[in-house]
């Protein structure tokens, strides 16, 4: 059975000559990244042409729609206007979360198979949870938070802290990295039970099917569904609304 699961292929290795920040990588997560920016960037330059007031476009009612979901999204889950602010990021991430779920369906690495790419995307959402916190209550309140209830729960509230962005990141990655793993199994799998499966036909027949995966057309369709589609989904649904609600409550002191 002929299936790697080493992780993402590195196209070019830049030396940078510094010492801790070490060579820079060229891998295909970064690549498939660029393009999952590019066909988001297109998708929103192709929906937001010749925007009109009266009598819309079908491309423009898509957007709206897109729009108003991201509002509704967030506005029901603060509350109220109040966050409307960080409306652009979460409609941001959730968009880029799922667009890098699905390209896997085109036969390219997902791009949230690799750890550092959820790494990225929780501590971006970490240090907007730690300036909110800091605009709340001030560097002195934020401090002071740790030691709550009692000063003896610092070093405890202190791990809880970190482990937000750690929580968040590894979460999303391992879904997204068992899925392709579970999928490149059973497909490969597929292919060794089709050729010992037609390999017991005698006769040039059998040597011809048993060399021809045929039961990899198919079913492979049926357990992608559930890994590709719904748990990608959920997985880009779960990490947005996580980032709500801890910037909404980080905002409220």
């Amino acid at each position: 059975m002929n299936f790697d699961i080493s992780g993402a292929k590195i196209f070019l290795k830049i030396p940078t000559g510094i010492p801790f920040l070490g060579d820079f990588l060229l891998s295909e997560t970064l690549v498939v990244s660029w393009i999952v920016m590019a066909i988001i960037t297109g998708l929103c330059i192709f929906l937001t042409r010749n925007l009109r007031v009266e009598n819309i476009s079908k491309r423009q009612a898509i957007a709206e729609l897109i729009v108003e979901s991201a509002n509704n999204l967030v506005r029901s889950n603060t509350g109220g206007t109040k966050f409307d602010k960080m409306i652009p990021f979460v409609a941001a991430l959730f968009g880029t979360s799922i667009v890098s779920n699905l390209i896997s369906l085109t036969g390219l690495r997902s791009p949230t198979a690799d750890l550092s790419t959820e790494a990225a995307w929780a501590i971006t959402v970490y240090v907007i949870i730690i300036a909110n916190k800091i605009k709340a209550g001030g560097i002195i309140g934020f401090l002071k938070g740790f030691t709550q209830p009692i000063p003896v729960m610092t070093p405890f509230n202190i791990l809880s802290d970190v482990a937000t962005p750690i929580s968040m990141a590894c979460r999303h990655f391992g879904n997204i990295l068992s899925g392709v793993v579970i999928s490149g199994l059973i497909y490969a799998s597929l292919a060794i039970a089709s050729s010992a499966l037609f390999g017991l036909i005698p006769g040039v027949v059998g040597d011809f099917l048993s060399n021809i995966p045929i039961l990899q057309v198919g079913i492979p369709a049926i357990v992608g569904f559930y890994f590709d589609w719904f748990s990608s989904a959920m997985q880009a649904f779960i990490f947005t609304m996580l980032t709500i609600m801890y910037i909404a409550n980080a905002a409220e002191g």
